[in-house]
């Protein structure tokens, strides 16, 4: 517990391919994530469970679904009410290396756009920069699970070695805490129910 963090999150925009959106969920619950804000605009989200490995019980999926509304701006605008400065990952010239992205100003939210055609024009609109992995192939372009893990292992070292508070607080804790041992034992609300009972 006390290596989570909300510190930094990953945004999924209408990932299309359930083995991709898996595989990205279970890179996040590994390097400590809390919170996924999965945009289903256009694809809804889907589980491998295969590929997932139950990595999805562990952490906190916001879903943003609704019909006819723009879920990526509802998106942006609950992450920047939680003060998230939003990176869009985009293979652009003129983005910054995810190397050179200060950790220590405030929490960051990194967007993944879909598998063919990237993030939406409203996310490279409203974005408050565009992110690239330094590459030097031919290929113009990594998997988004691939891409994912290494933005996430740019990041998470330098957000720990900082004196950024990426630690989550006690209440976020003890909340969360609740949550998991609610999953990980059988029938946990009837036993809950009996216990209150008797009190």
């Amino acid at each position: 517990m006390d290596q989570r963090t909300r510190y930094v999150t990953v945004v999924l925009e209408d990932i299309y391919q359930s083995q991709n959106a898996s595989a990205v969920v279970r890179t996040c619950e590994c390097m400590g994530l809390q919170d996924v804000h999965v945009v289903e605009s256009k694809s809804a989200y889907s589980v491998n469970k295969k590929v997932i490995k139950g990595a999805n019980k562990w952490i906190d999926l916001i879903r943003y679904k609704s019909k006819g509304a723009n879920n990526i701006e509802e998106c942006f605008k609950n992450l920047r009410e939680k003060g998230y400065r939003i990176l869009v990952t985009e293979p652009d010239a003129n983005g910054s290396s995810i190397d050179e992205i200060s950790v220590t100003d405030q929490p960051l939210a990194i967007v993944m756009g879909n598998e063919l055609e990237g993030a939406s024009k409203y996310a490279m609109q409203h974005a408050d920069a565009k992110v690239k992995i330094p590459m030097y192939g031919f290929t113009e372009s990594l998997n988004i699970s691939v891409s994912a893990a290494i933005c996430l292992n740019t990041l998470i070292p330098k957000i720990r070695q900082s004196d950024a508070a990426w630690q989550l607080t006690l209440a976020e804790k003890e909340f969360i805490r609740l949550q998991w041992y609610r999953k990980i034992v059988k029938r946990s609300e009837i036993i809950e129910k009996e216990f209150l009972r008797s009190i």
